[in-house]
């Protein structure tokens, strides 16, 4: 028989109605993001490749691990995520340690200046000790005061991380001049952002992107995420939910700035949440009584914050000692990729 034109039309609406849903409500609502979560930068879902560091690591430390890398995000790219539990789950990311190419022109490197710095509290660590890196830095904020810089790096300061921002609405009273008189003084410098858990991560990725400057020779930006018996804030969130909020603070600097952020941690916080996690995000790690190896078994790692008692000319007080993971060719290569 042969259909008029309505019934016709009618028809047809019902089978398209059938095509695009095969379920009620609860399957159009079950998609919908959280307020955390936002479109990611691509991802890879291996582990970071060794790709000839591990023979380079090997003489360097008596405890050869691979170098994490943070590679340079191409721009422009296409940003395609997979949603899982609520927090986007990159797709993939570029990671792997390359040396320039063919007819390439290498930047000049900067000098690399010895380690001189003294400990008010100087651990043994050992064949494992800090001293056997070739290149060490500091970490630093408005409790060092004002700082030589010139004089801090000649004690073998090669990289400095400058605290920039905390929450949502705090800037470190010094960070510009310390941003400022760091690059002066020829360091390379990076900026960091201490991660309050009672603010929603996207206003802490604007806070840090309004006050830290989008600067092709600056390091990486840093997440320090930890747990801080001062902060006013006291929530204790769910490992999913704090790797949630790190998820998208982290894809929206990495973004903005094209380079894949660090994520500082100490033990305790590491152990709750993110032991196994972001194995493709380089680490900056807290281990002043022990090797990371001892204190984080089985993560790669970039930086080793060795010490909290440092102290060095050019700086009133004490402060925070680095050193980076690898050789001096490491470090080059390293600083020349990001």
């Amino acid at each position: 028989m042969r259909l008029s034109a309505v019934p016709a039309i009618f028809l047809a609406g019902l089978v398209l109605a059938g095509c695009t849903s095969s379920s009620g409500p609860e399957s159009l609502s079950a998609g919908l993001p959280s307020k955390e979560t936002t479109s990611s930068v691509v991802q890879g879902s291996g582990p970071v490749p060794a790709a000839d560091v591990g023979q380079i690591i090997a003489q360097s430390d008596a405890h050869p691990q691979e170098l994490a890398w943070a590679g340079q995000v191409p721009q422009p790219q296409a940003f395609e995520s997979v949603t899982t539990e609520g927090m986007a789950v990159p797709t993939e990311r570029p990671v792997e340690l390359t040396t320039p190419e063919p007819g390439e022109t290498p930047r000049q490197r900067a000098q690399i200046y010895s380690r001189q710095f003294r400990d008010a509290h100087p651990i043994n660590f050992g064949s494992a000790s800090p001293r056997r890196h070739a290149v060490h830095g500091v970490d630093i904020s408005r409790w060092q005061g004002e700082i030589d810089w010139v004089k801090l790096r000649s004690q073998g300061a090669n990289f400095a991380y400058i605290k920039a921002t905390d929450g949502g609405d705090h800037l470190d009273p010094m960070f510009k001049k310390n941003w400022r008189r760091a690059k002066e003084a020829g360091l390379k410098r990076g900026a960091y952002h201490f991660f309050y858990w009672c603010r929603t991560a996207g206003e802490q990725a604007d806070w840090f992107i309004r006050n830290v400057p989008r600067d092709p020779d600056a390091l990486p930006p840093v997440i320090d995420v930890e747990y801080n018996g001062e902060s006013s804030c006291k929530r204790r969130l769910s490992r999913a939910r704090v790797l949630e909020k790190m998820q998208v603070f982290m894809d929206k600097l990495e973004r903005h700035y094209g380079r894949r952020p660090v994520i500082y941690t100490a033990p305790d916080f590491y152990r709750d949440n993110l032991a196994g996690e972001f194995k493709n995000h380089p680490f900056w790690l807290r281990s002043v009584a022990a090797h990371p190896s001892k204190v984080y078994p089985g993560r790669k790692w970039l930086f080793w914050q060795y010490s909290g008692s440092g102290l060095s000319h050019g700086v009133e007080g004490r402060i925070d000692l680095n050193a980076f993971r690898g050789s001096e060719d490491d470090w080059h290569r390293w600083v020349a990729r990001t």
